[in-house]
C-alpha cells in the first residue's frame, strides 16, 4: 500500500548527483504516453497495446512512465498480461530505485489484475543503459537471472522509448572527484555524428548524458519507431548543437517539439517572468521540452519539423494543467520549422551578415579583421588567483604552492598508497595539478611579475595571478599580455551562446566571464625575439609589438573609401562604434547568438568616420572608468559629520509596496550605514552589460564576500587601500555613473546602420 501510494503522488521522484535526474510531473509523463499512442495511430495505423510493439523506458527511476502507462488505459486489460510479461521493458542503474520500481510496476500491474498469479516481473533489468551491450562481460553482477533478462532485451526489436534521461555536463570541481562516466561505443558514434557535423568549438557539451540519451535511442529503434522524451531544451537553439540539429532533421521523418520553457538561468528577472515557472522545481534552472521523434520509412521527405511553445507568464501549475487539457502532441498548434544550412531550427540567423569581413580567423580559409583573439582567461580558482590587495594574492598562491609541493613529497614516499588531500580549504585542485601530481613534479615559489592588472566583471578590477600551471586555461593572452608591464587594447565581445551581445574594451587580462564567455581582440599582438643588450643603456627588449589587425583587413576598408587613408586605429575604433550600433545588434541579433562578429562597411566615408569617432569616444570612457570626472549632479547624503567609506554590501533604496527587482528604487543607493547617494539618474540603468547595467555591476561587485569552499575573504575595499584611496568604491560608483550616461548619449547619436553596396 505504500508503494501504491508513493505511487500515485504528483510526481516521479528520482535523484542521483551524477545525472542529475529530479521530478517529472505526471502531467508531462501522461503527455508523453498518450503523445507516443497518438502518433504510431498516425503513423503507422498501429496501436501501442499491438503485438510486437515493443516499449522500453530506459531511464525509469521509480518506474513512472510504465506505470502510468499501463493505468491510462491505452493498453486494454485483456492484453494487458501479454504487453507485461513479454513486450513493457525498462533499465535502471541505481539499486534503490531499480527495486522500487520493480515494486511499484509490479504493485500496479496486480492492482489492475488483481486476480493474477504473483511472479517476479520481467519489466525491469539492472542495468546502465548507456554501455557498450556488444561485450560479453557488460555489467556482469552475481543476478544471473537480471543478466539472462538484460541479453534477451537487447535482441528486442524495440519499437517505442519512452522517458525522462539524466543530464550530466561535467563536474563542477575537481575536487568533487565526480566526472561523467565514459562510453567508448556511444561517445564513438557521438562523435561521428553530432560532433562531427558540428561548426562550434565548444563540443564537450555534446557529451552530456541527455544528449547521449538522444543519440543512443535513435540508433536503439533502428529505421522504424517512436521516442518520446522530456529534456533541457538548450539543444534546439544553442550553437554547439547545430550538428545535433542537423543528424536529426535527416535521421527523423517527423519531429515533434513542445517546448515548455521556464529558462531562469542567466537572465533578467524580466525575462524569467516571461519564460514562467519551472516544471522541474529548483532543481532544473533551464528550460524544458518535450520531444517526439518520429522514424518511418514509407516517408519520402526526412525532417518534418513541428514547434509548439507554451504561451508567455505562466506558472507552474498554469503549465501543468495547459499540458492535462492539450494531453497529446497533435493537440498543439503548431509552426513548421525549416532549418537552414547553418542546422537553426529556431532564431535563424540573417544569411546577409556573411557577407561581411569576420573578425576571427580561427579555422576557416577566409579573411579575417585580426590576426589572432583570445577567449578570456579561465583560472578554475577564481578565489585563490584573483582578488582586490597584492600581497593577499601572493601569499594565497604560496600557500597553495607550499601546500602541492608538500603532496608531490608525500606521493613520493607512499607511492600507490598515497591519496591526495582533496579539501578545497587547503588548494583547489584542477588538471594542471592532477598531471603534476601523477608526474612528480614541483613548482617554483610564487612570484610578484606573475600578478597582473586584471577585470574580473565590468568595471570591476581586480589583480590576477597569471600563470599556466595556475589558471585553467589561458588561450593566447601571453601574446596580448606577455608580461604585467605590456600594454594593450582590447575589444571584448560575449562569446557564441550568450543570449544578449555585449562589447566592452579592456586595457587590462579580462576573465572569461568578465563579458559572457568573453572574447578578446587586440589593438597589438607581441612576439618573442632575440633578446638584445643596448651597449650604452642596457636595456632588453624581449617582445616584438605589432598590429592586430590583418593589412588585408585594412586594405579591404579603404577599397570602400578610396583616397580616404584609413589608418589601423582608425578601423579598430570604426569596428568598435559598429558593434555598439542598435540597429546591428537588432539586425543581426540571432548571429551573435550563434557566431562572432562580422564587421559590416558601411555607405559612406562619412559614416565610417562617425562611428570610427564614436568608437574613440567610448573607448576613453570604457578603459579609463577609474579616472573620469564624477557625476555631479546627485545628491550625496551624510548621516553623520565624519563618516566612514568602507562598504560591505552597496544597497539599492527600496519602493514601499514592491517586491522583488520592482522594488528597488536606482534612483537612491545606501552605499553603507553613513552613506547614501539620492537623485541618480534612471537612464544611467539603459547602459547593459550581461543583463546587468553598469550601476549594477559595481553594486553587486564593490563588496566584502567570502568564498564559501576556500574560506578566503575578498575584500574590495583594500583595492583602494593598496592605490592609496580609501573613497575609491563611492567614486567608482560616481565615475561609472558618468560613463554609463556619456555611452548611452553616444549610442543614441550613432548613425542609422546603411551598409555599402560592396556588401550587399
Amino acid at each position: 500500500n505504500l508503494v501504491v501510494q508513493r505511487l500515485r503522488a504528483p510526481y516521479s521522484m528520482f535523484a542521483k548527483s551524477q545525472m542529475g535526474i529530479v521530478y517529472t510531473p505526471i502531467e508531462i509523463v501522461d503527455f508523453i504516453n498518450q503523445s507516443v499512442s497518438d502518433v504510431l495511430k498516425k503513423e503507422f495505423n498501429i496501436s501501442i497495446a499491438d503485438k510486437n510493439v515493443h516499449i522500453l523506458d530506459p531511464f525509469t527511476g521509480t518506474g513512472t512512465f510504465i506505470t502510468r502507462l499501463m493505468q491510462s488505459g491505452l493498453i486494454p486489460k485483456s492484453e494487458l498480461k501479454e504487453k507485461f510479461e513479454n513486450e513493457l521493458h525498462a533499465n535502471e542503474i541505481v539499486p534503490l530505485a531499480y527495486y522500487v520500481a520493480s515494486m511499484n510496476i509490479e504493485a500496479v500491474y496486480h492492482e489492475l489484475l488483481p486476480s493474477s498469479e504473483y511472479k517476479p516481473n520481467n519489466v525491469v533489468v539492472w542495468t546502465d543503459t548507456f554501455a557498450d551491450h556488444v561485450k560479453e562481460d557488460f555489467f556482469k553482477t552475481t543476478l544471473a537471472e537480471n543478466n539472462a533478462r538484460l541479453a534477451e532485451l537487447n535482441k528486442k526489436d524495440i519499437r517505442v522509448i519512452i522517458g525522462n534521461p539524466p543530464y550530466s555536463a561535467g563536474q563542477e570541481s575537481q575536487n568533487d572527484d565526480n566526472q561523467n562516466e565514459h562510453y567508448e561505443q556511444l561517445d564513438r558514434r557521438l562523435a561521428e555524428t553530432y560532433v562531427e557535423r558540428s561548426n562550434s568549438t565548444l563540443k564537450g557539451k555534446l557529451y552530456d548524458s541527455y544528449i547521449r540519451a538522444y543519440r543512443w535511442a535513435s540508433d536503439r529503434i533502428g529505421d522504424k519507431g517512436v521516442i518520446g522524451f522530456v529534456t533541457n531544451a538548450g539543444w534546439l537553439e544553442n550553437s554547439s548543437s547545430d550538428g545535433m540539429r542537423k543528424c536529426m532533421a535527416e535521421e527523423f521523418s517527423s519531429i515533434y517539439i513542445y517546448n515548455l520553457r521556464g529558462n531562469h538561468r542567466n537572465i533578467t528577472a524580466k525575462q524569467a517572468q516571461i519564460e514562467g515557472g519551472q516544471l522541474f522545481g529548483q532543481g532544473c534552472q533551464s528550460a524544458v521540452c518535450i520531444v517526439i521523434l518520429v522514424k518511418n520509412p514509407t516517408h519520402q521527405q526526412h525532417g518534418k519539423i513541428y514547434y509548439s511553445a507554451i504561451e508567455d507568464r505562466k506558472t507552474t501549475s498554469e503549465k501543468l494543467e495547459i499540458i492535462r487539457q492539450r494531453g497529446s502532441c497533435l493537440n498543439l498548434p503548431y509552426i513548421e520549422i525549416k532549418p537552414n544550412s547553418h542546422g537553426d531550427w529556431l532564431n535563424q540567423r540573417d544569411n546577409s551578415f556573411h557577407r561581411f569581413m569576420r573578425m576571427d580567423g580561427k579555422k576557416t580559409t577566409e579573411t579575417s579583421i585580426f590576426n589572432n583573439f583570445s577567449l578570456g582567461v579561465i583560472t578554475s580558482r577564481d578565489p585563490w588567483t584573483y582578488g582586490s590587495d597584492r600581497q593577499k594574492i601572493f601569499q594565497k598562491m604560496q600557500n597553495s604552492i607550499d601546500f602541492y609541493n608538500n603532496q608531490v613529497e608525500m606521493a613520493s614516499v607512499k607511492g600507490e598508497e598515497f591519496e591526495p588531500n582533496l579539501d578545497p580549504r587547503n588548494m583547489k585542485w584542477d588538471r594542471p595539478q592532477k598531471r603534476g601530481l601523477g608526474k612528480g613534479k614541483k613548482v617554483q615559489n610564487a612570484t610578484i611579475v606573475n600578478i597582473y592588472d586584471s577585470l574580473y566583471r565590468p568595471f570591476t578590477p581586480q589583480y590576477l595571478y597569471f600563470d599556466r600551471f595556475w589558471n585553467n586555461c589561458v588561450y593566447q593572452m601571453p601574446k596580448l599580455f606577455p608580461t604585467n608591464k605590456s600594454k594593450n587594447l582590447l575589444i571584448c565581445v560575449s562569446g557564441i551562446g550568450a543570449k544578449d551581445f555585449a562589447c566592452l574594451m579592456s586595457t587590462k587580462v579580462p576573465c572569461y566571464d568578465y563579458l559572457e564567455k568573453t572574447q578578446c581582440f587586440p589593438r597589438y599582438l607581441f612576439e618573442e625575439k632575440e633578446q638584445t643588450v643596448d651597449l650604452f643603456s642596457e636595456i632588453t627588449t624581449p617582445h616584438k609589438r605589432k598590429d592586430g589587425i590583418s593589412l588585408a583587413a585594412l586594405r579591404h576598408f579603404q577599397e570602400a573609401y578610396p583616397n580616404s587613408k584609413i589608418t589601423v586605429d582608425d578601423l579598430f575604433y570604426y569596428i568598435y562604434g559598429i558593434l555598439h550600433s542598435k540597429d546591428y545588434r537588432k539586425r543581426y541579433a540571432n548571429n551573435l547568438m550563434k557566431e562572432l562578429p562580422r564587421i559590416p562597411r558601411v555607405k559612406t566615408f562619412e559614416q565610417f568616420k562617425t562611428f570610427s569617432d564614436a568608437g574613440k569616444r567610448l573607448a576613453y570612457l570604457h578603459v579609463n572608468f577609474e579616472s573620469v570626472p564624477m557625476y555631479e549632479g546627485v545628491k550625496i547624503v551624510k548621516n553623520v559629520e565624519m563618516p566612514s567609506y568602507y562598504v560591505t554590501q552597496m544597497k539599492w533604496g527600496k519602493i514601499p509596496g514592491k517586491k522583488g527587482n520592482d522594488a528597488k528604487d536606482k534612483t537612491r543607493l545606501i552605499y553603507n550605514e553613513d552613506i547614501a547617494i539620492e537623485n541618480i539618474p534612471l537612464e544611467a540603468q539603459e547602459y547593459v552589460l550581461n543583463k546587468k547595467s553598469a550601476l549594477d555591476w559595481v553594486v553587486e561587485r564593490a563588496c566584502v564576500k567570502k568564498d564559501k569552499d576556500s574560506g578566503i575573504v575578498n575584500d574590495f575595499n583594500d583595492y583602494g587601500k593598496g592605490i592609496g584611496n580609501t573613497h575609491y568604491p563611492l567614486e567608482l560608483f560616481l565615475r561609472v555613473l558618468t560613463v554609463s550616461l556619456e555611452t548611452v548619449k553616444i549610442v543614441k547619436n550613432l548613425p542609422t546602420l546603411e551598409i555599402h553596396s560592396l556588401d550587399l
